[in-house]
């Protein structure tokens, strides 16, 4: 049997042969998450019908988790008009990345490279010192092999997460998957699952569905309504039951989350028509608000004049109304200015002093002083970052598939796990994704199946719309999203050296092979993982 220890940034893929560094050591600090992984694979396996379960003996005193990494088919991997040469195949193909928790059940061994991911949770008060974590195969008493690594915990803890991160969260497309009904007591279960994996790998910022997200929906078609206000119309009078909305707080915030934005007020890509609300009046439910509905109509206005006050008084009355961000419109463009003004003059005398935030890369909107929070997609951040725009925030999708760090299936890992010193460098506030957990085709035309469909039914490059997965009884992790969370923990070690050896000394350490921006940046992963040694035995020097 042969077994390799290698870095969270290796992926290793059933079909080919095994070429990376094997690591057998690495530092961590208190507080945080390290993970790497074990390779192994046996040429007599399969005349030998091997069955192995895994061990861990260690003297290290926090949680160790373990994960098989399961393969996901891609028939898109990436955009032929939108890529460059920094995949690791853009081959429609099998690729590494869905975890799997590992029970300690037993594993098929094949003659083909399988991998275990470990995750070593480290405690805030762990002892300062080195610890083994050994690994081993075995079948009833006979070690069929095992490997060992040395993991080195630094006096220090990893400050906490300044970064405000959103990856927008579909709890219709939890109900839609599982088959079970809106907000029944197993979909909220489900649903708390999915907070929870999303708040353990940073995620402190939830979309919040007061009526279904007019987001990734074809014009005249409908998503599984999940409105979590219910509206009824008395007369000309609006009444407002925030009881379910009350129960999705709690269950965020149980789980961590501290910030909530309210899902978008009109329709993406400029704001022409209002989201779809139903509404309880003449004795049923009704659609009253929708494609059929100009944004700007005086129904609409009538119904938002009355429903915004009520709702940040909600928020204001558990001491939140600090903690909101809303949205207008998704995405819209240049030619979608003076809709958008409208809008938002419309708006001003109910959300002046909140925050208005939303995906918006022309900087006419910013300088018109129209948003004073645009979000801009990372490959068109520099006019952005040139004007010094306070509190700056950045997003990448499916089109950032050129140049920039972005987390598609067939890209390296240490593509994706970059950003966090990208994030550190130009000290970006918040970070947006809009794909947490989207299982729907392209324009929510259709329900997907995430393990056979990675690319949203042949449209958005495999692995952009989700970065996790619906397993049996809730959320499965995936590389890629345990990666983007070593990034923000990059990040955060990055701040907890400057605050230690000053901003130039941390500026110089990442830039010293060049300089680093969101276009250019090194390439290999040895890069992530000597800068992050080196910023933990420096941290370590001046902690002594």
């Amino acid at each position: 049997m042969e077994i390799k220890q290698l870095s969270s940034l290796e992926k290793i893929f059933i079909c080919q042969e095994l070429s990376a560094n094997e690591i057998k050591e690495g530092s961590a600090l208190r507080g945080e998450v390290f993970s790497y992984q074990v390779a192994y694979h046996d040429e007599n396996a399969l005349s030998e019908n091997l069955y192995l379960t895994v061990k861990v003996e260690t003297d290290f005193p926090g949680k160790i988790k373990l994960y098989t990494v399961g393969n996901v088919p891609s028939e898109f991997p990436a955009n032929p008009t939108q890529m460059d040469d920094n995949y690791i195949t853009t081959k429609p193909g099998i690729y590494p990345d869905v975890l799997f928790p590992y029970q300690g059940e037993e594993l098929r061994c094949h003659d083909t490279w399988q991998s275990v991911w470990i995750s070593a949770e480290v405690p805030k008060e762990a002892p300062a010192k080195e610890y083994d974590i050994k690994i081993l195969f075995y079948k009833e008493q006979k070690v069929y092999g095992s490997c060992s690594f040395k993991l080195q915990i630094i006096a220090a803890e990893l400050p906490e997460q300044e970064l405000i991160f959103t990856q927008w969260f579909y709890a219709d497309c939890i109900a839609d998957y599982y088959q079970t009904e809106v907000f029944s007591e197993r979909h909220w279960e489900l649903i708390e699952s999915f907070a929870k994996l999303g708040a353990e790998n940073g995620i402190n910022t939830i979309l919040t569905p007061v009526f279904t997200p007019p987001l990734d929906t074809a014009e005249g078609g409908e998503r599984t309504a999940v409105q979590l206000v219910d509206i009824s119309l008395i007369g000309t009078e609006y009444q407002f039951d925030f009881t379910k909305l009350e129960r999705w707080i709690e269950v965020f915030r149980r789980c961590g989350y501290r910030y909530f934005e309210i899902a978008h007020l009109f329709s993406q890509w400029g704001a022409k028509y209002a989201p779809q609300i139903l509404v309880f009046s003449d004795g049923e439910t009704k659609k009253m608000f929708g494609w059929h509905t100009q944004a700007e109509s005086e129904k609409y206005q009538d119904f938002l004049k009355q429903f915004l006050p009520a709702l940040i008084r909600f928020f204001a009355e558990r001491g939140l109304e600090k903690r909101l961000f809303f949205h207008l419109s998704d995405e819209p463009s240049k030619t979608a200015l003076p809709q958008y003004l409208k809008l938002k003059q419309m708006l001003d005398p109910f959300l002046k002093g909140f925050r208005i935030i939303d995906a918006c890369s022309d900087m006419a909107y910013y300088k018109d002083n129209v948003i004073s929070c645009p979000i801009p997609a990372i490959d068109r951040i520099q006019p952005f970052l040139e004007e010094k725009v306070p509190d700056l925030w950045c997003y990448y999708c499916c089109e950032q598939g050129e140049k920039v760090s972005n987390r598609f299936i067939a890209m390296p890992s240490a593509r994706n796990r970059i950003i966090g010193v990208q994030l550190y460098k130009y000290d970006i506030r918040g970070f947006l994704h809009w794909g947490y957990n989207f299982y729907n085709s392209a324009l929510s035309k259709k329900h997907i199946n995430p393990f056979l469909i990675t690319d949203a039914d042949g449209v958005f490059p495999s692995g952009d719309a989700f970065s996790v997965y619906p397993g049996e009884e809730g959320a499965l992790p995936s590389i890629r999203l345990k990666v983007f969370y070593e990034a923000i923990q990059d990040m955060r070690a990055l701040q907890l050296l400057e605050r230690l050896a000053g901003r130039p000394a941390v500026l110089s350490l990442i830039e010293e092979n060049g300089e680093i921006r969101f276009d250019q940046y090194p390439k290999e992963a040895n890069y992530l993982l000597s800068l992050r040694e080196r910023v933990n035995q420096m941290i370590a020097q001046y902690i002594v």
